[in-house]
């Protein structure tokens, strides 16, 4: 495989992220890894050059869960190259109470969906013929609803963790049937996947002490990449378009919420207005690009998190 072939991902300083990095490095793409902790990202680019010395990796810092900061993200990653071969969306993170984002949205949606969706429209003329989108999503979006109002007024006594996620994730599926029906006949393959119960820092300490007892099936990270990397990589997993995989590259039926067409652009609608409203997602390809060179080398210490867990 050429050098020339380059990867987005989002979400590599740990768990099924790194991995997905690591196995991207070695087959020979140019990784550019966005990270909330830059120096958590340089720290695995060393160790990733390390033991593949002939491996490219880049590290641009990216809070997903800023809107202005994923502006800045793709704004550098647009300067830096003028084709992406495929875009992972693979960060998310759970939160055990109710935030706000800086953008005033309730933030596990912010982080997992709005941000992602984002990023995606800023690099969407980028992304080559025949490239692929992936998003990490989870079979726990079976479990969701999507509640718009709460998005952006959200109240703490209607907060769940559980549901938070699972609205979010619900999200990543409808963004990916949404997208794929757009690009539809213009050769970018664009699916989604449930990695697994993964072991991974996104679960909380008491959930990862429980959880082997209540689900014996829970993958290490390793595994937990496989269906990412098989969307990534395989030739065949090219002529998938607006699929639903499971942790074991198999298509599967997504819930019905999310096979609605009508949510689907509900969703499409509210966050094509969102994202407008913090600043137009065109502005990256208008020439008025950041030109931060510091978000590739500064520290800021957040925590990333890259898995799902359910």
């Amino acid at each position: 495989m050429s050098m020339s072939k380059t990867v987005v991902i989002t979400g590599t300083t740990r768990g099924i992220g790194r991995v997905t990095a690591e196995e991207l490095a070695a087959a020979g793409y140019r990784v550019i890894t966005l990270v909330r902790d830059l120096a958590a990202g340089l720290t695995v680019r060393e160790a990733i050059v390390a033991a593949a010395p002939k491996s490219r990796l880049d590290v641009v810092h990216c809070d997903l869960g800023s809107l202005a900061s994923v502006r800045q993200a793709a704004g550098l990653v647009r300067r830096e190259t003028l084709t992406i071969d495929c875009l992972i969306n693979n960060a998310g993170i759970v939160s055990l109470r109710r935030a706000t984002s800086v953008d005033g949205f309730e933030l596990v949606f912010a982080t997992n969906h709005l941000g992602p969706f984002l990023l995606t429209e800023l690099l969407l003329d980028r992304i080559a013929r025949g490239g692929r989108i992936i998003n990490v999503a989870s079979r726990i979006h079976f479990k969701g609803s999507l509640d718009l109002a709460q998005v952006v007024a959200p109240t703490q006594s209607s907060y769940g963790p559980r549901a938070a996620y699972a609205q979010s994730k619900l999200a990543n599926v409808l963004h990916t049937f949404a997208l794929a029906r757009r690009l539809a006949g213009r050769g970018i393959a664009v699916n989604c996947l449930h990695p697994g119960v993964v072991r991974s820092g996104l679960l909380p300490p008491w959930i990862r002490t429980i959880k082997p007892l209540i689900s014996p099936e829970m993958a290490d990270v390793t595994r937990g990449a496989r269906t990412t990397l098989y969307l990534a990589l395989d030739a065949a997993a090219g002529a998938l378009n607006g699929m639903y995989l499971d942790e074991n590259q198999k298509v599967r039926p997504a819930a019905p919420l999310a096979q609605s067409i009508a949510l689907q652009e509900a969703l499409w609608a509210a966050s094509m207005a969102w994202v407008d409203e913090a600043g137009s997602p065109a502005s990256a390809r208008t020439g008025h690009e950041p030109s931060e060179a510091g978000m590739w080398r500064r520290t800021d210490e957040q925590r990333d998190v890259t898995d799902s867990p359910s």
